[in-house]
């Protein structure tokens, strides 16, 4: 099967996610700058969890770009994942309006970790049709990258509950790590 309307679906979705978690942010009722200042945790979460989409996003497109064919399987495995993206609005919210409160941080970390393991299902359902020889598998073979941020959010899951603010670095690390544009496969295709 063609790959452009897995892409074009993949992209409305993650446009929809954004706005849902934008839409998210209420004004206050007041007019004032004090009156902000109760948003700036909600905003700090929004910020984040922008960047996170638009981690997935970007190299989403980047595997994509080296994908020649997709079948059902891999059709599953992006609606998988694209389930766990959907889920950051409402985890974003969570701990936005709860001031990154130790529950809430920890189920934003297993919502970010399923999202994790969802791509990477993605990315083997992929490599599976297109073979060993296929530039994403030699692109992400060894995906240093991957298994330290799967680390740090099982880490930074019961953490939250020590420190949510343990888990919040851990979270700005790993999108540190990624914000980058991952240039494996880029460099495969030159």
């Amino acid at each position: 099967m063609n790959k452009t309307r897995i892409e074009a679906f993949s992209d409305g979705v993650l446009a929809i996610i954004i706005t849902i978690m934008v839409l998210e942010i209420k004004a206050p009722e007041k007019d004032s700058f004090e009156s902000l200042n109760h948003l700036i945790p909600v905003f700090l979460s929004y910020v984040l969890s922008f960047i996170y989409v638009g981690i997935y996003w970007n190299n989403h497109h980047h595997m994509f770009q080296v994908v020649k064919k997709v079948n059902g399987s891999i059709l599953w495995g992006n609606l998988f994942l694209l389930f766990w993206l959907s889920l950051i609005p409402f985890a974003t919210s969570w701990i936005g309006e709860h001031h990154f409160a130790a529950t809430p941080m920890s189920i934003y970390g297993f919502v970010l970790l399923m999202c994790a393991i969802a791509y990477n299902l993605l990315q083997n359902k992929i490599i599976k049709l297109e073979g060993k020889d296929s530039i994403l598998h030699r692109a992400v073979e060894k995906d240093l990258k991957g298994k330290i941020s799967a680390l740090a959010y099982l880490l930074a899951i019961p953490l939250a509950f020590v420190s949510p603010w343990i888990s919040g670095l851990l979270y700005i690390a790993v999108a540190m790590l990624w914000i980058i544009p991952d240039s494996r496969i880029e460099k495969q295709l030159n």
